[in-house]
């Protein structure tokens, strides 16, 4: 393809335009499984493992640690709360939004087993959640 004819290039940003709003939506505006939520997006997350435990990072910069909720439910570790609006009641119109507001909820599958490892924590934006695995003791 011909980067310097026009046509092509307007069909190559097209492309692109609509690769990133298909992986924006995915990232943010995908509806949570559960039928009992409300969830209007889902945090990433992160998983890591080693031999003694299971480490769940959610990434929910703005979201206060009284607006989680951390539970286990049927296999999985599901995060759930809200991400208030950074200028809520101030009267300004939205230009631009590619943050998401609102209620969240993410369900992670875990494998049989885990135990959590102390409380989960807020940190730097991120919900750290640490799972100890079956026959450790630490």
């Amino acid at each position: 393809m011909n980067r310097n004819d026009p046509s092509a290039r307007m069909w190559l940003e097209a492309c692109e335009l609509i690769e990133r709003a298909g992986r924006m939506h995915r990232q943010f505006f995908h509806l949570a499984a559960s039928a009992q939520s409300v969830a209007t997006w889902e945090p990433p997350v992160d998983v890591f493992e080693n031999e003694h435990e299971v480490v769940i990072v959610v990434s929910m910069p703005g979201v206060a640690a009284d607006r989680v909720e951390v539970v286990r439910e049927s296999g999985a570790l599901v995060v759930r709360g809200v991400r208030p609006f950074a200028v809520e009641g101030s009267g300004h119109r939205a230009r631009q939004l590619e943050i998401p507001y609102g209620a969240f909820e993410r369900r992670i599958p875990l494998p049989a087993g885990l135990a959590p490892a102390g409380t989960p924590e807020l940190r730097d934006g991120c919900l750290l959640v640490r799972l100890r695995k079956p026959g450790l003791m630490r």
